[in-house]
């Protein structure tokens, strides 16, 4: 593969702060007490607003103006994704365990390998692919560990599972504009359309906008600063480097993450099996990092 440029700082090592960010996630979502969709709202209004300055300067602003209306029209899909990925995610963890969901939302790398083969024509080496596999086995081992069949949970399992194909979409947009455009203008314009769908979506369900408790706020703007600008637009920004599965399947790492932080915080136990996963996952992460990355020094 063929990069656009020499990145300024190791793409791989972000990705992998970015899991971390991304981990919190389920949790700040599961300590607010407002609706779903009103979490996913302020989460991408306040991300887009943290990162107006940046991208409406002078050289942001010329970016967006020069875009051509088929970049727009995809920046706008990716919103829509990203939206509808979150809304179902969000409501995943009113009926779920946050094991149980977030080992099922990061199932994407199954819809990225194959609509990257389809649409992008993205390969990997066996060896990287032996490493994915191993760590979908992993988190297969970790939703084992509490999945719930029937029921509400039934229902979140569902959602999560959905939310990991729209998601999958989100990052296979991005990988195509983000060879074209800069991370802050592209990011700012995907996290305001998702804004957007997000407003009409709660007005829809007749979701309140306010009033909501101090706690509420610091969830919202957490989960703006860490989880999104410090998760998901570094992943936007390695999307620029590196291959959509890399990205994909590292995102892997945020069930054992997320493990620990429910046990310290909700005493959700994990067990034997639980904790088995979690090192499965690691390995195969640590497998197909090093393949891809060699892969691509090789290319």
């Amino acid at each position: 593969m063929e990069t656009v440029e020499k990145p300024p700082f190791n793409p791989y090592l972000a990705v992998l702060l970015a899991v971390m960010c991304v981990s919190t996630s389920a949790i700040f979502v599961r300590l607010s007490t407002a609706h779903p969709l009103m979490i996913a709202f302020y989460r991408m209004g306040l991300s887009a607003l943290f990162l107006a300055p940046f991208a409406l300067n002078r050289s942001g602003r010329k970016e967006l103006q020069g875009m051509n209306n088929s970049d727009i029209i995809a920046a706008i899909i990716a919103g829509l994704f990203l939206a509808v990925h979150f809304t179902v995610w969000n409501t995943s963890l009113e009926y779920t365990s946050v094991a149980s969901s977030t080992v099922l939302v990061t199932m994407q790398p199954l819809f990225v390998v194959t609509l990257g083969y389809f649409f992008l024509k993205e390969k990997i080496s066996t060896k990287s692919i032996a490493g994915a596999a191993l760590a979908l086995t992993g988190s297969i081992l970790v939703g084992a560990a509490d999945f719930q069949i029937g029921g509400k949970a039934l229902l979140g399992d569902i959602l999560a599972f959905s939310g990991a194909f729209f998601i999958a979409v989100y990052f296979l947009i991005g990988r195509q504009l983000r060879v074209k455009l800069s991370l802050f203008p592209y990011v700012f314009l995907v996290y305001g359309s998702a804004t957007a769908f997000l407003f009409i979506a709660n007005l829809l369900v007749g979701a309140p906008f306010y009033p909501y408790p101090p706690l509420d706020w610091l969830w919202f703007i957490a989960l703006a600063i860490i989880p999104t600008i410090g998760g998901h637009t570094v992943y936007n920004w390695a999307l620029r480097y590196v291959k959509t599965i890399v990205v994909s399947v590292s995102i892997l790492g945020e069930p054992v993450g997320a493990t620990i932080l429910a046990f310290l915080i909700f005493r959700e136990t994990p067990g034997t099996l639980q904790l088995l996963g979690d090192l499965i996952i690691i390995t195969g992460l640590y497998i197909f990092l090093i393949s891809a990355r060699t892969e691509e020094k090789n290319t």
